[in-house]
């Protein structure tokens, strides 16, 4: 991924109301593949 593409992924999850904990951690998993930093499923409460 490049840096124009790396951009616009971060701009369009803070867009999606993720935080930067949850950002940081999406963008460690995908890069080292570590369980720890899995996303986990958020149960929504309307």
């Amino acid at each position: 991924m490049n840096m124009q593409e790396n951009s616009r992924f971060i701009i369009g999850l803070r867009a999606a109301g993720w935080t930067e904990k949850q950002i940081n951690d999406f963008m460690l998993y995908i890069e080292s593949g570590e369980e720890q930093y899995k996303p986990k499923k958020e149960d929504k409460k309307d």
